[in-house]
């Protein structure tokens, strides 16, 4: 390569490891594995290495990636929260292993001893603590300020807020989800049709980055520390020393740590972790070689990046070839119908595998997959099983094509792609598989509003056999009920009241219970309004649906297809027959003042929460939106209104107070 090439490959290769950086570290969303990351940042190193005419201090191999979200206080570190060099092979550990010892002879130091721990793959962060009490933590951000997320860090219970000695001191440590957290994040996510989590890191360094604490508060963040970055009145001779004061001290601290004295036990270490890795409650991405002596240490000094008395060893990621013997579609319980592959069973990563998920139509055709091909089989940040590669040079030519069901597979109802959605969806009100899901949102509060049937009792009411359908909620028997909590009589009478209370409901309430794709509460108003009842509803066509206001041709698409099904027509049958009202009531002095007008809401009202502001303002023939326009007649600002208020002053838009919006009212 000569230097006209090499400069324009190392621009390419800074362009891609900034862009890939900014989606790990920045937007926690990465597009490519670590391993394929690690890849091009050594390809740099080395073009930089062998071009040193090239270098920058703005590359990313002479510094940390990441950047101080918006909405957080910077904190600048006393001690650098730096990065470590990384390394991909025993011979590279070998040979910072000399290097490290020949600087030990040069320094008349007798004996070079280390400590190999984990390489958490979390996020990394500062705990600060005066007089043994937890004052602030921050993220590392660019290595030099980071971002205070003391609220977020007080939510993580293995955090202490006090220690067992009145000192001062600041440690560093890797928060972190563990494995198993980690799945039932993404089952959860999956079952509520969220984005799933790319990978445990992303999900932990997401969770911590929270602007509300609720949220972080809500997610199974755990943290182990590794270093002290700073301490007062205290001295060490040793990293293992620190360690164990550490733990004394009501740390969670690293909880693999080998002492080591040379080489062959650092090369033993490095391979008993990586034999472990599977069975360790938490994702690790690599060992990390810390030299013991903090003295040496402060002799051997840094770069402007890394600290020359440590280095990572990664682990590359396993792979294994396997056959695709089959793929079968399940239904989660929103309708999502996913394809799974069933694999000849094989070992990856310390863990049997014979399924994995292929997501959806497109990943099969990106991949063009094939039943009977063979395939490479990776466990993605050590957790999740995926095919990666299919081995199309061994094709016999019996492979088979694979084709997304046309009906659902549990209940035979439509199957159903929206344009823009790369999900297929059942379609059918009464499906088994979405049943729980159906019956949740069927009684909430902006539905039927049935106050007493939460989930917990309505899976008791599934695991039993008392309901099979919506409908057979209105078939309850106040003993059926009561069977479900010791001395569960008051209970059961309270909930057969509620029952029978939501048969009176207004049609909006019934149509947004059916749970209509793309028909919420507001859409719902607008067709009670218009049809009455649901029978005019049901016969209303695309055309006539399509010229209501807010009811573009989707939603329209949406509601004709729903009511074209047997098993809506069948459900809505039982509920006639149930007693439920399908009438849409009177209203009683109609007055839509607000009529023709939209509004937007921003900020925290004081006297209404925005869901009651909206139903006001709806009440009165008016709409709301979510997002500010030219098209917009009034902003409601609360107190803390943002940039919604900045956009509406910028294009002159009325703004109101609250205080004006109830003069409106009154």
């Amino acid at each position: 390569m000569n230097k006209e090439q090499a400069k324009e490959r190392i621009e390419e290769l800074r362009k891609q490891v900034e862009y890939h950086a900014k989606r790990y570290y920045d937007d926690d969303k990465p597009e490519i594995s670590d391993f394929e990351y690690d890849m091009l940042m050594v390809e740099l190193r080395n073009l930089e290495k062998e071009f040193p005419e090239f270098k920058s201090k703005n590359s990313l191999t002479q510094k940390v990636g990441g950047h101080v979200k918006e909405g957080f206080q910077k904190v600048t570190h006393e001690v650098p929260l730096q990065s470590l060099q990384d390394v991909f092979s025993i011979e590279d550990v070998k040979d910072y292993i000399e290097k490290t010892e020949q600087k030990a002879k040069e320094n008349d130091i007798e004996e070079v001893t280390y400590v190999v721990e984990t390489k958490i793959d979390g996020l990394s962060a500062a705990l600060e603590y005066k007089n043994g009490e937890f004052v602030r933590g921050a993220t590392r951000g660019n290595g030099l300020v980071g971002e205070d997320v003391t609220e977020n860090l007080k939510t993580v219970k293995t955090i202490p807020k006090k220690l067992k000695e009145a000192i001062d001191i600041t440690v560093r440590g890797e928060v972190f989800i563990g494995k198993d957290n980690f799945e039932k994040m993404n089952q959860e996510r999956e079952e509520n049709e969220e984005e799933l989590f790319a990978n445990a890191r992303n999900a932990a360094a997401g969770s911590l980055r929270q602007l509300d604490s609720k949220i972080t508060e809500k997610r199974p963040l755990d943290i182990y520390i590794f270093n002290v970055q700073k301490i007062e009145g205290k001295e060490f001779n040793s990293h293992y020393e620190e360690l164990e004061y550490l733990n004394e001290q009501g740390f969670n601290v690293n909880p693999i740590r080998i002492y080591c004295k040379n080489m062959e036990e650092i090369e033993k270490a490095i391979y008993q972790i990586g034999e472990e890795r599977e069975n360790l409650s938490f994702g690790i991405d690599g060992a990390v070689v810390k030299v013991d002596n903090l003295k040496f240490r402060e002799i051997l000094g840094t770069t402007a990046k890394t600290p020359r008395w440590a280095v990572a060893y990664k682990y590359p990621p396993e792979k294994k070839e396997t056959k695709l013997k089959e793929i079968i579609c399940q239904v989660g319980r929103t309708g999502v119908i996913t394809p799974m592959a069933i694999l000849e069973p094989v070992k990856v990563a310390g863990s049997t595998i014979s399924k994995t998920t292929l997501h959806n139509e497109d990943f099969i055709k990106e991949k063009e997959l094939k039943i009977g091909d063979i395939v490479v089989i990776q466990k993605a940040g050590d957790v999740i099983p995926e095919i990666v590669e299919v081995k199309k040079d061994k094709r016999t030519g019996e492979e088979t094509e694979f084709e997304m069901p046309k009906t659902c597979p549990v209940c035979g109802a439509p199957a159903v792609r929206e344009e823009g959605e790369a999900a297929i969806r059942c379609t059918g009100i009464e499906c088994p598989a979405k049943l729980f899901r159906n019956l949740v949102h069927f009684v909430s509060r902006e539905a039927m509003n049935i106050d007493g049937l939460g989930e917990n009792i309505i899976q008791q009411l599934l695991d039993k056999g008392l309901i099979a359908n919506i409908a057979d909620i209105y078939t309850l028997e106040l003993e059926e009920i009561a069977s479900l909590k010791k001395n569960g009589k008051k209970f059961a009478g309270n909930l057969v009241d509620s029952i029978n209370k939501s048969k009176e409901n207004d049609l909006y309430r019934l149509i947004t219970a059916l749970g209509i794709r793309h028909v919420g509460t507001k859409a719902s108003k607008l067709l009670a309004r218009k049809y009455k009842n649901i029978d005019n509803l049901i016969k209303a066509d695309l055309e006539d649906l399509s010229m209501i206001n807010d009811i573009g041709p989707v939603v329209a698409n949406s509601i004709v297809e729903f009511f074209s099904q047997e098993q809506t027509k069948d459900l809505i049958q039982k509920l006639k027959e149930a007693g439920v009202n399908t009438e849409a009531k009177k209203e009683d002095n109609v007055d839509n003042r607000f009529e023709g007008k939209t509004f937007v809401l921003t900020g925290s009202l004081e006297n209404y929460t925005r869901g009651e502001a909206a139903n006001l303002i709806e009440k009165f023939g008016g709409k709301t939106s979510s997002s500010v326009s030219k098209k917009t007649d009034y902003v409601i600002a609360g107190e803390e209104a943002g940039s919604k208020l900045t956009k509406a002053q910028n294009l002159g838009v009325a703004i109101l107070s609250e205080a004006q919006f109830q003069e409106m009212l009154s």
